[in-house]
């Protein structure tokens, strides 16, 4: 410290969050603060957002949390040349019919709409992230690009970070209540707090190659896949379409652990793995780049260390199979963001950001082992698991809609939960279980047609019935005007009292598991906190109790 201290050139900045970090994760996490109006920095060593095309597969639960965010139709906007790629093919070549699509069609039939009003997504990382940074700069977000963190220190009451504009060289002392690290899988903030590593470490290693071939696309003819796996053995590898017409990228196995070198990759030897995999000789192939990758299944012992939180792949890396890694920590932006936007504004204790780690630790193990029998089952190009590893059965689509949005919380800021439950439950079930993400109903609200999950972003929200027998809606009025914590009531409902009216017949109460005595508890993230199937003695010390333990102010 003393060297700092010594520097003429140091400014000093305070704010309440500093993010480390620039890509995804850093940028989502700016944008759900931005939203809840929690002040903060960002610094990102590159001086841009990504121009690789990568990264694309953005799942139904992360694209209802751009929905609430108000980014969903940006991001819509973005990826609307990829917006007819549905399915994933393996095949030895593309030429003739060979092959078989492990599914056609992401949501076949449309049965999606039962559970959200959202879907999947294909926007690529560079398409992707310059919308989330014009809508968290429009938040007021301060973000930073071409700023490289230097050193921080982390005592009881905040963090010291220095860090160095890229451009001008000037250093800069930040002041922050707490640090978020979104800083990657090689993470500089983790590796200085010392937390360690589970999983099986290092899983392969592949070389994205970009390409533009104009031939390619009369090869591929009206076959719209988000990836095909070319399974020749001597030229496998994954092809992605960038625009369905000429540009395109190329994932090739990559073997370091044999003395494989990058630069034997040279433009010569890729547009010959590329023609051979594809099975045309003579296809017109223009290398454009090449970048190393490197997947891998480790999950941090622990995700917070006093002020310091970790998101994203400093938190957890896993195989890109499925785009899990980013889903998982764009959400994992989303739990932390309103966390911190609650202990900061008074309203609930430092114990809640304890809840963080206990929520999305659980959820990164279990959806890192899923990315890589995912991988297995695609025979993605450059994996060789070790025997015995295998998918789990049920085929290539089991269970995928289970991690992508039936996850659950069985302990942290929740009561009434099962602790033992598994995080991924066997089949698909969002009927209002504490721990879960609320269930999704189409309203009416004030004319409106909305899903209920689009109330949820700022606040608790207590559903109840619009005859209101045990006074739910009564006792969250009182509470909601006594305490600072920011607690929206809702009676739903036909009656002249009902903020929200079911469409159709649908009964409000069955779909949230609960009866009309009752009520519903959904934190600002979405999720399920608690629920009373019957009426209380005292819904007002019932609920004030309830929010007390959820916040840990007790």
């Amino acid at each position: 410290m003393q060297q700092r201290a010594d520097r003429t050139d140091l400014t000093t900045h305070q704010v309440p969050v500093l993010i480390v970090g620039g890509s995804l994760v850093g940028l989502s996490t700016s944008l759900f603060l931005g939203r809840l109006g929690v002040r903060h920095t960002m610094v990102e060593r590159h001086t841009g957002t990504s121009i690789h095309p990568r990264g694309r597969g953005n799942n139904v639960r992360t694209m209802e949390l751009f929905r609430t965010a108000g980014v969903e139709q940006g991001i819509r906007e973005a990826a609307a040349t990829l917006a007819d790629n549905h399915g994933i093919l393996q095949t030895p070549t593309l030429v003739g019919d060979a092959g078989e699509w492990l599914f056609k069609e992401i949501d076949a039939g449309g049965g999606l709409a039962r559970f959200s009003p959202s879907s999947w997504c294909l926007c690529s990382q560079n398409d992707l992230e310059p919308v989330l940074l014009d809508h968290a700069e429009r938040l007021g977000g301060d973000l930073r690009y071409g700023t490289e963190m230097l050193s921080f220190d982390s005592d009881p009451t905040g963090v010291t970070t220095v860090v160095k504009s890229r451009e001008t060289g000037e250093h800069t002392t930040i002041r922050s209540d707490y640090l978020v690290a979104a800083d990657g899988p090689r993470s500089p903030v983790r590796e200085q707090l010392g937390i360690g590593q589970s999983g099986p470490g290092d899983l392969f290693s592949n070389v994205s190659i970009t390409f533009r071939s104009r031939r390619l696309a009369d090869v591929v003819g009206d076959r719209r896949f988000i990836v095909c796996y070319l399974t020749d053995p001597e030229a496998d590898g994954a092809l992605l379409p960038v625009d369905n017409r000429e540009n395109w990228v190329f994932h090739a196995p990559w073997h370091p652990e044999h003395g494989e070198t990058l630069e034997e990759f040279t433009d010569e030897r890729c547009a010959e793995h590329i023609r051979r995999a594809v099975g045309v000789a003579d296809l017109d192939v223009e290398i454009t780049g090449r970048a190393p990758w490197h997947a891998a299944q480790r999950v941090a012992r622990s995700y917070r260390a006093g002020r310091v939180l970790l998101a994203g792949d400093s938190a957890h890396e896993m195989s890109p199979t499925g785009a899990f890694g980013s889903n998982t920590g764009i959400q994992d932006a989303h739990n932390l963001a309103w966390k911190l936007a609650a202990v900061l504004g008074g309203w609930a204790g430092q114990g809640l950001l304890d809840t963080y780690d206990a929520e999305r630790r659980p959820v990164a193990e279990a959806t890192s082992a899923r990315a890589a029998a995912r991988s297995v089952e695609h025979s993605h190009p450059g994996f060789a698991p070790q025997p015995g590893a295998g998918g789990g059965g049920g085929g290539p689509q089991r269970g995928i809609l289970n991690v992508a949005l039936g996850y659950r919380y069985p302990q942290g800021a929740v009561v009434g939960t099962d602790p033992t439950a598994p995080v991924v439950p066997e089949r698909l079930d969002l009927s209002g279980e504490p721990g879960s993400r609320a269930p999704h109903m189409a309203v009416r609200h004030r004319g409106e047609q909305i899903s209920t999950l689009d109330l949820y972003e700022r606040s608790f929200v207590l559903l109840s019935d619009a005859d209101d027998p045990s006074g739910w809606h009564r006792a969250a009025v009182r509470l909601s005007e006594e305490t600072s914590i920011p607690l929206t009531s809702y009676r739903m409902g036909a009656g002249p009292d009902a903020e929200l009216t079911p469409e159709g017949d649908t009964d409000w109460s069955a779909a949230h598991g609960t009866t009309p005595a009752g009520a519903v508890l959904v934190r600002p993230d979405g999720f399920v906190a608690w629920r009373s199937s019957e009426p209380v003695q005292d819904a007002e010390s019932t609920l004030r109790h309830v929010l007390t333990t959820l916040l840990s102010l007790g």
